[in-house]
């Protein structure tokens, strides 16, 4: 199959691993551990990736071509060569634009059966019990 010819819904949907690895890649090019401590910061230490499943999502991002090695980057620290750096390919925002659309959809059905209430939940990030 052409590259031109794959659409974005064909991916979806994403696993939250591979989610919040494009999400993270949606508006930096950066490099494994960066992605690691932004999807950390960015849920404030609920979603911890480890470097196993965090590697094996990018070679499966890369072989599908949502995702792309950026070639001597400046987003490594120091230039460091061994750091791979990587950015979002326009199908890997397509992707991760539709699955975020999907989400918001999922949510708007759950506000709709009053499952989400007016409030805004939050969660305790020790024990992940909602309140």
């Amino acid at each position: 199959m052409n590259a031109d010819e794959i659409k974005p819904t064909e991916f979806l949907p994403l696993t939250p691993a591979v989610f919040h690895i494009l999400l993270a890649l949606s508006d930096a090019d950066l490099h494994g551990y960066a992605i690691m401590k932004e999807v950390e910061a960015r849920t404030s230490g609920r979603i911890l990736l480890k470097p196993g499943t965090l590697y094996q999502a990018i070679h499966r991002l890369l072989s599908a071509g949502l995702i792309e090695e950026v070639a001597g980057s400046d987003a490594a620290p120091e230039n460091d060569s061994r750091r791979r750096v990587y950015r979002l390919s326009s199908l890997g925002r397509q992707v991760v634009t539709g699955e975020a659309q999907r989400l918001q959809e999922l949510v708007r059905q759950a506000q709709n059966k009053n499952i989400l209430g007016k409030g805004t939940m939050t969660w305790r990030v020790a024990d992940d019990i909602p309140h």
